[in-house]
């Protein structure tokens, strides 16, 4: 199918249609995506979660125009990544969208204080040295770490660097925030801080937020998570009510059983679903053949 054949939904920041990605390594070929359809609207906070080797980090190095489909297409803002040239990648790359590493190395330069860290990807625009460090110096406030401008990262903790990775990621005024593990090096206390500020953002900024985690706490806080398992989408959870400030304010370890999402299978294109092992060990199901029957406007699955 030609991109001039896919209809990308109007509210659709990001749209994925039959995602595959294919490595090769050592002569052996590995499916890392396997024909996986998504639909982000612009806004959103979500969540991504999977099994190490599911295709997660995949996915958010394509919406980040890090790495290209095998086949298939992604649009993000109405464009195929695909089919821009590199200048326009390189561009894409740098305003579009920002990125958040689970090393906070990948985000700092160790040898600059935190205010010219945040100013450094602004160095590409026109923006006058006093308009830059005025930017940082808003990004660090609504990170909360404004305090600590004129510090060297290697003076401040785990959590801090982050937050300031956070300050660096926004600092072209993205409309896309892709974070790969953000809490992943960061105790609990720091995780939810941290989480904090995503949400701020989002609610504040409207701008959209994705997050590849294993942290399952997270995960239950946003307004959308979903799960990759080999390469596609298999269950999604929705959020059925709207947090409160204080709700989140509230966050810790202990509100798990507080929140209300709603899990859905996903049907792919040729109407396949995907049962996760988790369910099929609920429903006491070990073998590869199954009974479905439909029953007062429901599908029933049954073990033989």
């Amino acid at each position: 199918m030609s991109s001039e054949e896919i209809i990308v939904p109007e509210d659709a920041i990001i749209f994925c249609d039959e995602l595959v990605k294919i490595y090769l390594s050592d002569e052996l070929k590995v499916m890392a995506l396997q024909g996986l359809d998504l639909t982000v609207k612009k806004g959103e906070l979500m969540a991504i979660i999977g099994k190490s080797g599911s295709g997660k980090s995949t996915l958010l190095n394509m919406i980040g125009g890090l790495e290209t489909p095998t086949t298939g297409h992604i649009f993000v803002n109405g464009k195929e990544l695909s089919l821009l040239k590199e200048k326009d990648m390189v561009k894409y790359r740098k305003s579009e969208v920002g990125f958040v590493w689970q090393n906070s190395a990948r985000n700092l330069f160790p040898y600059m204080k935190v205010v010219e860290n945040v100013m450094t990807p602004m160095y590409f625009g026109r923006m006058s040295q006093k308009k830059r460090r005025e930017r940082a110096m808003e990004l660090l406030t609504k990170v909360g770490m404004d305090k600590h401008a004129d510090k060297f990262p290697g003076q401040l903790s785990g959590g801090e660097q982050q937050r300031v990775g956070i300050a660096v990621a926004l600092a072209n005024s993205p409309s896309i925030l892709l974070a790969d593990e953000p809490t992943g090096a960061v105790d609990t206390k720091t995780s939810n801080m941290i989480f904090d500020v995503f949400r701020k953002l989002n609610r504040e900024l409207g701008i959209t937020i994705i997050i590849v985690t294993h942290d399952m706490r997270l995960a239950n806080m946003v307004d959308r998570t979903v799960m990759i398992s080999d390469g596609k989408i298999s269950t999604e959870k929705i959020r059925r009510e709207t947090l409160t400030d204080d709700a989140i304010a509230g966050f810790s370890t202990d509100r798990e059983d507080e929140t209300a999402h709603e899990e859905y299978s996903v049907l792919d294109k040729a109407h396949r679903i995907q049962l996760t092992d988790d369910v099929l060990e609920r429903a006491g199901i070990d073998t590869n053949r199954v009974r479905v029957e439909v029953v007062d406007g429901k599908v029933i699955i049954q073990k033989e």
